[in-house]
């Protein structure tokens, strides 16, 4: 039999936060450094959703600085302690149907696809925590999201900013 994952231990991390981690954003690396600290055998997940956006950057970005975060994000993932997670159980077909339900009910604008796709992304691998800089989805009413994930036996992580993490969760 195969060996379960504990989704204690699974950590998704959005694309803002990839990319100031390799920039040596002070907040996002002692987020990181906390996280990986307090949660023994954790696993940094950078789902399909953060890394099409981490390849889109590195090419059409006009900031010099996020195209070589990117592109170093891209090439040394596994040196920096990330997992790429290429095939969510869902199937992508159900993630966008559950992602638009989420914008739909209002929990985010409906310009923010991506952003909708990625908390679907990060419940449907089990983790326990998303962590991203964005204000939108850091925003989003985490009892709302709980409910309408529910519908499809699907359990909200907790959603955190970088600063947040170190005051919240792990002190």
């Amino acid at each position: 039999m195969a060996a379960m994952l504990n989704p204690l231990r699974l950590v998704d991390v959005d694309t803002n936060v990839a990319l100031d981690f390799v920039k040596g954003i002070e907040d996002v690396c002692d987020a990181i450094a906390t996280i990986r600290t307090r949660i023994a055998g954790v696993e940094l997940l950078l789902p399909p959703t953060v890394m099409g956006e981490l390849a889109n950057a590195s090419v059409t970005s006009s900031d010099r600085e996020i195209r070589l975060a990117a592109t170093k994000m891209l090439r040394r993932h596994r040196v920096l302690g990330f997992r790429v997670v290429s095939f969510i159980p869902l199937g992508f077909d159900q993630v966008e149907r559950i992602a638009e339900r989420l914008r739909h009910q209002k929990l985010l604008p409906d310009e923010e696809v991506h952003d909708s796709v990625i908390i679907v992304e990060a419940a449907a691998l089990g983790c326990a925590l998303l962590t991203s800089s964005d204000a939108e989805l850091a925003g989003v009413d985490h009892e709302k999201l709980t409910v309408e994930l529910a519908r499809f036996d699907l359990t909200a992580p907790v959603i955190a900013t970088p600063r947040e993490i170190g005051k919240k969760f792990f002190r």
